[in-house]
């Protein structure tokens, strides 16, 4: 593994001492189940291009990360298929969104009726778009250079 891929992985962090490792499969402070974090497949339909989405994005190649879910619309659409905050997606329509500016992630969302994305649960990522020790204009920041 190159340092580039391990500048992206977040530090292993050991369990909580707190939990005692027999307590580990059932405690709610305490979750290794890694499906969580795998990628999944959802369909979203509209009617029209003009309806909503049912969700707002982040990020952006501009801002050097994906693209990534920052709000769902309660009782949406994409909110009953299971889409979250925090979710990168990873393409839509078979079109790549890991290396994607804003801008053309917001159109190709918007233009079809029928969308089909590959997202994943990806925090530790998303939180990384709201890293504000990074100061605008820097070359890992997340906000736009003005």
């Amino acid at each position: 593994m190159g340092t580039e891929s391990q500048n992206y992985l977040p530090p292993y962090e050991h369990p909580p001492p707190w939990i005692p490792s027999h307590e580990r499969d059932r405690h709610p402070d305490y979750c290794s189940d890694i499906e969580q974090f795998l990628p999944r497949n959802i369909s979203l339909q509209r009617n029209k291009t003009s309806e909503q989405l049912g969700f707002n994005i982040r990020g952006g190649k501009e801002h050097n990360c994906g693209i990534y879910i920052s709000k769902v619309m309660p009782n949406s659409e994409a909110d009953r298929l299971g889409l979250q905050e925090g979710d990168q997606i990873l393409s839509v329509n078979d079109e790549n969104f890991e290396f994607i500016d804003h801008g053309e992630a917001v159109k190709i969302l918007k233009m079809n009726t029928s969308i089909w994305m590959v997202v994943r649960f990806f925090p530790y990522g998303y939180n990384r778009t709201y890293n504000k020790s990074r100061s605008p204009g820097s070359p890992h920041s997340p906000y736009l250079n003005r």
